[in-house]
Formats: C-alpha cells, sequence, structure tokens
C-alpha cells in the first residue's frame, strides 16, 4: 500500500511539474525548401508542404532558405502555475545556421547574421535559441491553435533545425533552481551528492522529497521529506550515504508549492574488481611479419603479479613483472599464446592468438585522444600526463592502449628538406613514443591529406611518402588523416565521382603500408561519399561516418542512433565504422575542461551503444582528473568484451517500438549482446520476452546484466529502463 500512494504522490508531482511545460511538435512539422515572406502567415495553405522530423533531422540546406512551421495548443490555464507571470519563453534547441523565428506572423527573435546584414554572414548554428513573448502580446492566441513559422539560411553543409525537443512555458521562481546529482567519495565513504543552485535574486523555500528507487524494476523503496531554504545567488549541498553494493538510484524533488524541480542520482553499476588477477586480453591480436609488437597485457588485481607466457614464437619477449610483450615475429602464422598472471591472492589463465599476416586491427582500437579535451591547447606535457593516468588509474588493465596526440602538434614550416617537424610543444616527439613503448602503449599522431589541417597547422599534401617516414621515425603506431583543408583540391579539380574521395587517402596508404611497423589507419572524412562503402579497400582500419560529436543528447542520439542503423554490413575485424570519440569525464575542447553535459544514464547509453556497434574506443576527457564513476562506466570487463568480440559483427536495430529500440549484435561464442534503449523523454517499462519474436530469437538460456555483471531471471523480463538509459544484456 505505501508503495503504491508513494507512486501515486511521485505521479502527482511530475504532473504538476508538466503543467509549465508544452512540448512544440512532437518530432513532426511542417517544411518547404525556398523563401517567401507569405510562409509567416498563421493563416497559410500548408497544403504543398512535407514533414521533416525534429528530432534526427537529416535536411540539407546547401546555400539555400528553408521555412519550417509547428502548430501547437496553448493553454491559458499554464500561467497558473507560474509565480511571475510575466512572459512566455519558448526554448527551440539549435538551428543550422542563421534564423528568423515568427509567431503567428509576428517576429519573436533572429539568431545569426545574413550577408545582406550591416556585419556580414556570421553562422549560429552552435546557439540554442531561447525566444520570449511578453504574456500581454497580440501575438499570444489563449486557449486556440497557434502557428511557429521558422525561416532558416544554411551557409553551407547540412541544416535545419537540430536541437529537439522544442518547448514553451511560463516561467516562474522555480526556473531560478537546478538540482545535479553526482557520485562522491568523502573519507572514504560512498555518496549521493546533490548541488542544489538558486541562481535568482530571491530567496527559495521549499519542500524536499528524496525518493529511493530500485535500479532494476523502478519501484519506490523508501522516502524521505524535508524542508529547504537557499538564499539568492547561492547553493546548497546535500549528501546520502549509499551503498555501492546495493545500488540504488535516488530522485530528489523540490517543491515551491507552484512546481516542482528534480535531480535524480544514478548508481556506479560496475562491480569493483576481486583483488586476485583477471586477465582482460584480446581474442585475436593482427600483426604483419616483422613490425614492432608493444603489447601491455591488460589485467586487473593487486600488485605485484607476475606474469607467465608459454607458446611464444620466435622473436617476442616477455616482460614478466610489467607484463608486457614486446618484439616481432617474421614468421606468418596463428600463435596461441597462454598467458598466467599470479599474484599472492590468486591466478588466471587465458590463451590469446597472435595472427601474423597482413591484417592488423582484428578488434576496434581502444585509447585516448588529446581532442575533445585539450583541443588546440594540447601539449607533450599533457598528453603524457594523461598517458600515465592511463596507466596509474588502470585503465591500461582493460586494454586502454592507443594515446593518440590530435591537431597542433605541428611547427609553423617544413625543415629545408621538406620533411615536417613538431612545434615548441612538443620537444621530443622520438622520446615520446619511446617512453610510451616502454610502458606497452602505442603512440598515435593527426594530419590531413590537405594544404592545412582543420586547425590551420601543417598537413601532408605533396609530403605523403616524407611524412609516413617521419612518422615511422618517431614510432607512430596510430594516423588519424582528416579531411579539411583537401577541399580545396576537390573543388579545383570539379570531380564529383566517388574516387575523387578515395585518391589523398589512397595515397598516404601506400606510404604508410611501406614502412616496417604496424600504423593503424583512421580516415577522418565525416562519412562523405559513403565512406563505409570504400574505405575497407584503401586499407582504412577506420574510417568515420559523421561529423564531430558533441557532449549532448541531441548529437549523441544523432550520430549513434540515426546514423549508425544502417552501417552494420560494413565493419568487420581490421576495418571498423567509426561514429566518433567518447565524450565522457572532463572535456571542453580547449584549455577550459568542464564535466560532460550528458546526464549519468545518457553516458551509460553512451557506452553501451559504442560498444555494441564495435566502434573505436578512444576516450575523449583529461584522464589525469577522471573521477570514480567514469573510470568504472569506462572499465566494464563485461562491457569491454562486447566491443572486443573477435567476430567482429556491428550491432543492428531489431525492434523500434515507439522511444524504446532494442539494438542486438551476434557474438562469438553464439550468444547475442544487446541493448534495450529508451530514447524518450519519459521513464520506461520493458518486458522484453514480448520482443523475442521481433528479434529473431527464442526464450534465452541465459540473460546476463552486463553493466552488474550478474545473472537474472529468464522469466521475470520486465525491466525499467529510465529516459535516454539503456539496459545491457547477453542473451544466452
Amino acid at each position: 500500500m505505501r508503495t503504491t500512494l508513494i507512486a501515486a504522490c511521485l505521479l502527482a508531482a511530475t504532473a504538476l511539474q508538466a503543467q509549465t511545460k508544452i512540448e512544440l511538435g512532437q518530432d513532426k512539422v511542417l517544411m518547404h525548401h525556398g523563401d517567401n515572406a507569405e510562409w509567416k502567415s498563421p493563416t497559410l495553405n500548408e497544403s504543398g508542404w512535407g514533414t521533416s522530423n525534429l528530432v534526427g533531422n537529416e535536411i540539407t540546406q546547401r546555400d539555400t532558405w528553408a521555412w519550417y512551421r509547428i502548430h501547437f495548443y496553448l493553454p491559458k490555464s499554464i500561467i497558473n502555475s507560474s509565480d511571475i507571470q510575466k512572459e512566455l519563453v519558448f526554448s527551440l534547441g539549435k538551428m543550422d545556421d542563421v534564423d528568423m523565428t515568427y509567431l503567428n506572423g509576428e517576429l519573436i527573435g533572429k539568431t545569426g547574421s545574413l550577408k545582406t546584414d550591416p556585419k556580414g554572414y556570421s553562422t549560429a548554428w552552435d546557439v540554442t535559441r531561447i525566444y520570449r513573448v511578453p504574456l500581454n502580446s497580440k501575438a499570444l492566441k489563449w486557449d486556440s491553435d497557434n502557428v511557429l513559422a521558422i525561416r532558416i539560411y544554411n551557409g553551407d553543409g547540412n541544416g535545419g533545425l537540430c536541437g529537439a525537443p522544442f518547448y514553451a512555458w511560463v516561467p516562474g521562481l522555480i526556473d531560478n533552481m537546478d538540482i545535479k546529482a553526482k557520485y562522491a567519495q568523502i573519507k572514504g565513504r560512498e555518496f549521493a551528492s546533490f548541488t542544489l543552485t538558486n541562481s535568482g535574486l530571491k530567496i527559495q523555500k521549499g519542500k524536499l522529497e528524496y525518493q529511493y528507487m530500485d535500479p532494476d524494476n523502478g519501484k519506490i523503496i523508501k522516502t524521505t521529506k524535508s524542508s529547504v531554504t537557499i538564499g539568492k545567488k547561492s547553493s546548497k549541498v546535500i549528501n546520502l550515504a549509499v551503498d555501492e553494493s546495493n545500488p540504488c538510484r535516488i530522485r530528489l524533488v523540490y517543491s515551491n508549492g507552484h512546481a516542482t524541480k528534480a535531480g535524480t542520482y544514478v548508481p556506479i553499476l560496475t562491480p569493483r574488481e576481486p583483488e586476485t588477477p583477471l586477465l582482460n586480453t584480446v581474442g585475436r591480436y593482427g600483426l604483419r611479419p616483422g613490425s614492432p609488437l608493444y603489447y601491455k597485457i591488460p589485467t586487473t588485481g593487486v600488485r605485484p603479479i607476475r606474469f607467465t607466457v608459454t607458446n611464444m614464437p620466435e622473436g617476442l619477449k616477455l616482460d614478466a613483472e610489467n607484463g608486457i610483450l614486446s618484439g616481432s615475429v617474421k614468421t606468418p602464422g596463428e600463435y596461441v599464446l597462454n598467458i598466467k598472471a599470479e599474484n599472492a591472492k590468486g591466478s588466471d589463465q587465458k590463451q590469446m592468438t597472435i595472427v601474423v599476416g597482413q591484417k592488423i586491427a582484428l578488434t576496434p582500437p581502444m585509447g585516448w585522444n588529446s581532442w575533445n579535451c585539450w583541443g588546440l591547447s594540447v601539449s607533450q606535457e599533457k598528453v603524457k600526463s594523461s598517458a600515465q593516468a592511463i596507466i596509474d588509474k588502470g585503465l591500461a588493465d582493460y586494454g586502454y592502449a592507443y594515446i593518440n596526440i590530435d591537431d597542433a602538434w605541428e611547427a609553423a614550416k617544413r625543415n629545408a628538406d621538406g620533411t615536417i617537424s613538431p612545434n615548441e610543444k612538443f620537444p621530443d616527439m622520438k622520446g615520446l613514443g619511446e617512453w610510451l613503448h616502454s610502458h606497452g602503449l602505442k603512440f598515435g599522431i593527426y594530419s590531413s591529406p590537405g594544404r592545412v589541417t582543420c586547425g590551420n597547422y601543417l598537413g601532408s599534401l605533396n609530403h605523403e611518402k616524407q611524412d609516413a617516414e617521419t612518422y615511422n621515425s618517431w614510432g607512430i603506431d596510430y594516423l588519424k588523416y582528416d579531411w579539411c583543408s583537401y577541399g580545396e583540391v576537390y573543388n579545383q579539380e570539379h570531380d564529383a565521382t566517388v574516387g575523387a574521395f578515395i585518391r589523398p587517402y589512397l595515397k598516404m596508404e601506400q606510404y604508410l603500408r611501406a614502412q616496417p611497423r604496424d600504423i593503424f589507419y583512421s580516415l577522418c572524412q565525416y562519412g562523405m561519399a559513403d565512406s563505409w562503402r570504400w574505405a575497407e579497400f584503401v586499407d582504412a582500419n577506420s574510417w568515420r561516418t559523421t561529423g564531430d560529436i558533441t557532449d549532448s543528447w541531441r548529437s549523441l542520439y544523432d550520430i549513434g542512433f540515426v546514423q549508425q542503423r544502417k552501417l552494420y554490413p560494413y565493419g568487420q575485424p581490421g576495418h571498423w565504422n567509426d561514429p566518433d570519440m567518447l565524450i565522457v569525464g572532463k572535456v571542453g575542447w580547449s584549455a577550459n575542461l568542464r564535466d560532460t553535459r550528458l546526464t549519468y544514464d545518457e553516458q551509460y547509453t553512451h557506452i553501451s551503444l559504442w560498444a555494441l556497434l564495435a566502434a573505436n574506443m578512444l576516450i575523449g576527457c583529461d584522464v589525469s582528473q577522471m573521477d570514480e564513476f567514469t573510470k568504472r562506466l569506462l572499465c566494464n570487463r563485461e562491457v569491454i568484451a562486447v566491443n572486443q568480440d573477435i567476430l567482429g559483427k556491428q550491432a543492428k536495430p531489431v525492434v523500434t517500438d515507439g522511444k524504446i529500440e532494442i539494438w542486438m549484435r551476434p557474438l562469438a561464442d553464439g550468444s547475442h549482446a544487446i541493448g534495450i534503449f529508451n530514447l524518450g523523454g519519459e521513464d520506461k517499462m520493458v518486458n522484453l520476452s514480448s520482443y523475442y519474436s521481433a528479434m529473431g530469437i527464442s526464450a534465452p538460456k541465459g540473460i546476463r546484466d552486463l553493466w552488474r555483471q550478474k545473472d537474472l531471471s529468464t522469466t521475470d523480463t520486465s525491466y525499467f529502463i529510465p529516459t535516454h538509459g539503456v539496459k545491457m544484456l547477453k542473451l544466452k
């Protein structure tokens, strides 16, 4: 009875909050290419208009205009939920590139500027549109149909609406309140830490309700209540002790009598590792004959750990104390290594097959890249600190091995003989490579087939052979090759064939493969000309399928779920689809770092999807500042095992039911890994067994929760999936 009553109260509180906001568009909006001032009229005949997705918009507006129209009902009752009652606010996401937005024919806002404006063209694709209309405005039609007409000019590439969902609401004091929740360790104990922030100029007084929820079924276990007062322009931190062995979601609801604001603590789901050794080696490792091998055997457990390896081919040696394999193998073939790790607590054994042939990257690369955190402010010191943190924080014990420098390492000019050299931020590239290799890590670098890189540093155009040879001399193991200014060459050639996109990548490929070392070849050209259809034939080990990812749900959804759903036939061992780097932890794309804007649930979705997609797992944050939540998010052995599965098959969506999607990936042992994703704005209960037929499977003999690392019932298959969250399972 108590649980039912609490659930009813929760629904009432949610309804109170929902009264203040109206969702606009409901995914679909009307759309028309071109430009006509009459299209702002609320009485326009829309019979010739098409529809467009508000979420996952893929409309192309290249140097053109388009209009979008959204109809919505505006109830006057929403005024009553505000204790300020001053204005109606529209939050319209982002628009690519310049917009003029009309409400019932009246201009209510403009962002960006056109070529005809006094200051000239200025894109505003990354600016969230917030437009305010006084409640007494004649543009508002209360208790009636209203029309938003949005006129958008796009200057280049894909354009349109790119920031769903859209909302309208009447702000109150509650809008000055923000609640953030995170995991915290204080004096060795674990806490759910809530920060309540009042950004307004009035004191906040209200009630708090703490709702403790079972993460598996969403049921409320208990509630507690208290009063709270937060001064103007101030914050209050509330720490609640948690038990990691029994994870619990905690929802903190603040109510001021007019509306509510909530924040949810999402627990760490990955269990702590035991003190006994556990080997996390890949099943198959590709190596070309004679190429140097640097491999730190990924192993958790209390140090010191002693390693032994039997059946090693001639040319390899083992650092038994640090667990590092090195050397080279000249004779092609498959060599099954028997690896044992032993400490005072116990031991573990595993086999790993080294495949000496012409194919490398038999599983997706794991490691770190400097771009998402440091951007153009990268330096050798920052790279080395993240590499050291990869070791010290134990990420190398799960297979994170590549340490990749992105843009901004190049000197302003080439040497007299045409060779490239690093700038003053990187005083010793060769020494950095040797240091990384001595720790069993790999060394990556960045360039462009164009004249300059995206950051306006030297590219490789007409110096491909020299650069490949220089990379070899520095000990480079990975090259990210970014299209950037090669568009200049492409435009000059006036060649619209696929061959024009292939040409620069094929040219560098021949010089890379001529080097006496394995260099992972990563194509970064954003999926142009359907790169997944041809990149394998330039011997690319991975290829970007999208533009750059950012730390927002919109970007994650569009890149992960919309743009990857049909690419599953193309990924395979040695050649991988790449939806871009990871956006968890502290990022910033500059010297100024901040926590990712993804919620904890969205971060679980991000890592689950990338594992299912067999995507490159390149960390984008500053590892030296990594917190416990992020570390264990990235270091779940069973989730990583899905990403590194040697069958190399990418997941595909097998169920789409409203906002619920199920993506399934076959694994080498005959089982399947699935992600049950909730892409909507409301928590859901999902009964997996009702989808078995649609998934093409019978009832599984076993179900394992990969994040919790525990077996589940095969008969009780109803799961709680939070908004933008996931349940990741292995079906046997």
